[in-house]
């Protein structure tokens, strides 16, 4: 809940102009308030996303957006964030609900998943990685599957100026690769994009790693200096 719709277009705007955008993929994912006038004003090499739908297509659900409202405007959404799960109650449940409405309009989702710090000391990350990554998956076909994006969010580290080493990183991309090879025939078809505290600092390490496809920036995504510091360590 960042950005006035005059503060997302200048961060839109400042960032087509270093150009630096057109060397990587780049999505960034305004409050759905901003969505309507960024997508009116296309920055070359910047996609547009948003951070939340809802699963249902219609209804008396005020205050909630839809999917194919999304559609006209963006081609991402961030689906099932560690936030919408920790703090509005969303079950693994809702968001496989979510995938699917995404998917039906043409949508990419991008399924966040992650461990507790409580579920990181007791061993317990893969257990919870692979539990939410069946409930996401659940009901979809192979070409649907390879639609998807995964973003992996150690909860313990978003936010918190803490973020798992990329060693650590790396090896839960890997796991996530394993179990995708086991379910479709190319496991790299699906991006796999770390998320928690990278920065400049950090994000070349990070993504100079085997299994990790890209990063899901928050804190530093906010000012075009370090977002584009970023960019800037990602692989030409």
């Amino acid at each position: 809940m960042h950005k006035t719709v005059a503060e997302s277009l200048a961060f839109m705007r400042d960032l087509g102009n270093r150009q630096v955008a057109l060397q990587a993929e780049v999505i960034i994912f305004p409050p759905a308030t901003a969505l309507a006038a960024m997508s009116a004003e296309r920055t070359a090499g910047i996609k547009l996303g948003a951070q939340n739908i809802h699963f249902q297509s219609k209804g008396a659900y005020t205050g909630e957006i839809s999917a194919a409202m999304v559609r006209e405007l963006a081609d991402y959404v961030l689906v099932g964030h560690s936030e919408r799960r920790e703090l509005f109650n969303e079950s693994d449940e809702d968001v496989n609900r979510k995938i699917k409405a995404a998917l039906s309009v043409g949508l990419r989702p991008i399924c966040c998943l992650g461990e507790t710090l409580a579920e990181r000391d007791a061993g317990r990350t893969s257990e919870k990685v692979f539990k939410q990554l069946e409930a996401a998956f659940q009901g979809l076909s192979v070409r649907d599957m390879k639609a998807l994006i995964i973003a992996y969010e150690p909860i313990w580290a978003i936010g918190t100026g803490r973020n798992a080493g990329s060693g650590q990183a790396q090896e839960i991309h890997g796991l996530i690769r394993s179990w995708l090879g086991e379910r479709i025939d190319d496991a790299h078809a699906v991006p796999i994009l770390y998320g928690g505290s990278a920065k400049p600092e950090n994000s070349g390490e990070l993504l100079a790693e085997q299994d990790i496809d890209g990063l899901l920036i928050g804190g530093a995504s906010l000012l075009v200096d370090s977002f584009c510091a970023i960019i800037q360590n990602s692989p030409k």
